[in-house]
Order: C-alpha cells, then structure tokens, then sequence
C-alpha cells in the first residue's frame, strides 16, 4: 500500500513541481533588468560623484566649449576658465578668445591654421608668446593682444593690416627695431599705454599709430621723416598720438615735416 502511495505521489505532485519551478525561473528572466546597468555598463549610477568638480577647460571639444559658426569661434568669457589656446577646427578663419585667462601662446597653438585672418585676445593674462607662434599664418590679417601682460613681442605676420597691443608692460628692448618695418601692409598700429622709451621703426604703409602713454622722451628726424630730404611726405599717415609721453614736441620741430598733420602730444 505504501508503494503504491509513493507511486502516485511522484506520477502527480513531481511534473507539478517542476512545472512551478520552471515558471519562478521564466518569470525571473522577465523582470525589468537595472536600465542604468544595460544601458550604461561602464558607467552605473553609482560611479557618478555629485562633489566631482567639473571638467577642465582643456578637456572639453572646442565646439562644446565656445560657440562655433561657420569660420569663426567664440570663446569668450569661458565657464569653466581657459587657460590656453583650444584646438580650433580647420576651416577657423575668425577667433576670439576675449576675457579669459589665457597666459602662453605656443608654436602649436596656430599650427597649420593657415585660414587664420583674425586674432583677438583682448583680455587675457598672456606674459610669453613663443617667436613662432604667428609664423605659419600667411593670411593673418588682424592681431588684437591688448590687455594683456606683454613685456617683449614675438615675430609678426608679414601680411597684418592691424597690430593692436595697447595696454601691456611692452619695453623697447622688447621690441626689435625692425618688428613693424617689413610690415607692408600694416595700417594701424596701436602701441598706447606700455613702457617703451623709443619709437620702433614705421613702414610706409601706416595711417594711424597710437604710442600714447609710454616713457618716449626723445625722437630724431629720422623717427617719421628722412631727414636729408625737405621733399618727402608721408602721404598715408594720418594720425600720430604722442600725448603722456615725457618728449616736449616744440623742441623738434623738424621731425614732423613731411607729416600732414602734426602729432598729439605735449608741445610746452
């Protein structure tokens, strides 16, 4: 009797057992899986620190970073704070970096950006730019460095239009005679508030230079003019500003004869 008790027992109860515990199994396999853990698998909720600090700047897309439209980027007065050159796409044509905190320019900054027309970083703590940094920018047109902390000026791009430093710590030892002098092209040539004791050599291209605010306590005939010629005028120049500079302009009253209009300075 107890066989055949047994016997009924495992012909009935055991398929219904197994059957239960193939559907715990099925009905398991069903349940929603961690959607952070299949989603994101090496990268879960729990690596996420809320007290992380944010990215750096340099760690960041150029395009994320600052705006970029066609041909120019902006970045300017960048969150978190840009301490360098980012990496520019290569079709750049227009860059304005303003108001950050920008202290080096690197050869590699401008390499092989030969669409380069325009430069400004106004507003930056740039102390040291390497000498060729600008070398290989061909197109460059316009190079804003003003409000900057510039002692000393590294070689310019031979084809500026419009060299604007005002507003550095620039010394005449700083700046080589000849830095402008092969400009051809160079119209505008801002050089206000800084230390230079001297005027840098002009090319005949100028039409305006600011050299206003400096420590310039002498200029020669030679400064604007050719001083074995009375016949020579500077036809394009039309704006020279002297003014806060310790040189008294009445007392070389031949240095400014082949300009068209006199500088702005102190004359008493």
């Amino acid at each position: 009797m107890m066989q055949l008790r047994t016997l009924i027992f495992t012909s009935v109860m055991l398929p219904w057992i197994l059957s239960s515990a193939a559907k715990g199994e099925y009905m398991e396999a069903r349940k929603p899986r961690n959607v952070t853990s299949s989603i994101f698998q090496d990268y879960t909720v729990q690596d996420i620190d809320p007290d992380q600090a944010a990215p750096e700047a340099h760690e960041m897309p150029t395009c994320l970073l600052c705006v970029c439209l066609i041909g120019s980027v902006y970045c300017e007065e960048v969150s978190p704070e840009m301490s360098a050159i980012p990496a520019l796409p290569k079709e750049t044509g227009y860059l304005y970096a303003r108001f950050n905190k920008i202290t080096k320019i690197r050869n590699k900054d401008f390499a092989d950006m030969a669409t380069l027309r325009r430069i400004d970083l106004t507003g930056n703590l740039i102390t040291e730019i390497d000498d060729g940094a600008f070398s290989k920018l061909p197109n460059l047109e316009e190079l804003t460095l003003a409000d900057n902390r510039l002692t000393k000026l590294p070689m310019l791009p031979v084809n500026l239009v419009s060299f604007n430093a005002n507003f550095n710590q620039l010394k005449t030892q700083g700046v080589k005679a000849t830095a402008f002098k092969k400009l051809t092209r160079l119209a505008y040539l801002y050089l206000g508030n800084n230390k230079l004791t001297a005027v840098p050599q002009l090319p005949e291209s100028l039409q305006a230079v600011h050299l206003h605010n400096n420590k310039i306590s002498t200029i020669t005939d030679e400064t604007f003019c050719k001083g074995n010629t009375s016949h020579y005028i500077r036809t394009n120049m039309d704006e020279v500003r002297l003014e806060g500079n310790p040189v008294t302009l009445s007392n070389h009253p031949n240095s400014f004869i082949c300009l068209q209009s006199l500088p702005i300075g102190w004359d008493g």
